[in-house]
């Protein structure tokens, strides 16, 4: 091989080297490009939160209940044993994952109606539950007598950890009794199925 064939090749696989490393450049900085753009294309919710495509909310068909008793007496309640409780003047709540059940207790001088809720109750929530949107105002019956259910849906509180909120199917019910009002809110993941749950809670309440 002559010299002149000897220098040429160095020379060759220094520009071939120089090519391919501008190509893995180029594709590097397109990539690059690519996560700027999508992160710049992100934009705040304002719409209600989605619904969870596969509900984690559903409470085991074992679930053990236990009978709560408020301070003030009144009435028993049962609520699923093991759940977090947190207390706030007159309203008491049990929490587990993505499901609450919270009672509240008051006084009142006349029992409950569907107008009367309409009226009243159904505005106060139409305030403060995000994206509220009301299912129906209903009377039904429970072994503690009757009481008006109130059906909606809202947002639940953003997750401490994420910030994540999901899209929330609430049952209210509004007890009466002897001067006394109680209102248990059972709420979980849209498309959960707690509807035995929910039913043994709301037909427990026993006036004492």
């Amino acid at each position: 091989m002559s010299k002149r064939a000897i220098l040429a090749v160095p020379a060759a696989v220094a520009l071939t080297t120089a090519v391919v490393a501008g190509c893995a450049g180029s594709g590097g900085g397109s990539h690059s490009g690519s996560k700027a753009s999508s992160g710049a294309s992100s934009t705040q919710r304002t719409g209600p939160a989605p619904a969870e495509s596969n509900p984690p909310g559903d409470i085991p068909d074992n679930q053990v209940y236990v009978a709560y008793r408020p301070p003030a007496g009144g009435f028993t309640v049962k609520v699923p044993e093991g759940w977090a409780r947190s207390a706030t003047h007159a309203t008491t709540t049990f929490s587990d994952k993505l499901n609450k059940v919270e009672i509240a207790q008051a006084s009142a001088g006349t029992a409950p109606t569907v107008q009367s809720v309409r009226a009243h109750m159904v505005p106060a929530l139409r305030k403060q539950a995000p994206h509220f949107a009301l299912g129906g105002v209903t009377t039904v019956h429970r072994k503690a007598g009757s009481a008006i259910r109130i059906t909606y849906r809202t947002d639940s509180p953003p997750n401490q950890v994420t910030g994540k909120r999901v899209r929330d199917a609430v049952e209210r019910y509004v007890f009466f009794h002897n001067g006394r009002q109680v209102v248990l809110t059972l709420a979980g993941p849209v498309g959960a199925d707690n509807v035995d749950p929910w039913r043994i809670v709301s037909d427990s309440l026993r006036w004492q």
